[in-house]
């Protein structure tokens, strides 16, 4: 049986644009709201900057 965080990292995508992780997305940012895990690649990451850092949730940008 796989370990979880294996086979969660084949199949993540960007929760903003959609954009598919090749393997385990090492510079991606992620952010748990809710109790669910959100993953964003870099440039979702980057525009969104201060939003993240000030802990908004997705929803707000």
């Amino acid at each position: 049986m796989p370990r979880p965080d294996t086979a969660e990292a084949r199949h993540i995508v960007c929760a903003r644009c959609g954009t598919p992780a090749d393997g385990p997305p090492l510079t991606w940012t992620c952010s748990m709201e809710n109790g669910i895990r959100h993953y964003f690649c870099d440039n979702c990451a980057r525009s969104n900057l201060r939003a993240i850092e000030g802990r908004l949730d997705s929803a707000w940008w």
